[in-house]
């Protein structure tokens, strides 16, 4: 598993992002994935997950109505829809793949990390 996060960027309060995850070994499609969010001095947290079929998912409670994770296994990508962004939505963004297949909300049960992408939301 290699794991490439894209997406981030600058967006004003209420706008919309997406991001996407792909593993360029195509080898992630048996782990579940989650994309967590860190900010200076905080731990990193879960924001969304998904399993590995994309049958079931997570979503922090800040979020929920949100955004949206999402797979699509023919291009070996993990996407995170953001609509309706809050300046508190604002962080580096990080996808893992778990070493199961489940959809846990843990970092510790994520072995593989892409590099983050910074997400900016103006007020």
């Amino acid at each position: 598993v290699q794991l490439q996060a894209s997406g981030g960027g600058l967006v004003q309060a209420g706008g919309s992002l997406r991001l996407s995850c792909t593993d360029s070994k195509r080898t992630f499609s048996n782990n579940g994935v989650g994309w967590f969010r860190q900010t200076p001095g905080k731990e990193r947290l879960a924001v969304a997950t998904i399993n590995y079929r994309g049958g079931n998912s997570y979503y922090a409670d800040d979020v929920k109505g949100r955004f949206s994770i999402s797979r699509d296994f023919a291009k070996n990508t993990v996407y995170l829809q953001m609509n309706a962004l809050k300046p508190e939505d604002a962080g580096t963004y990080y996808c893992a793949a778990a070493r199961s297949s489940w959809a846990s909300t843990r970092p510790s049960d994520y072995n593989y990390w892409g590099k983050g992408t910074l997400v900016t939301v103006s007020s």
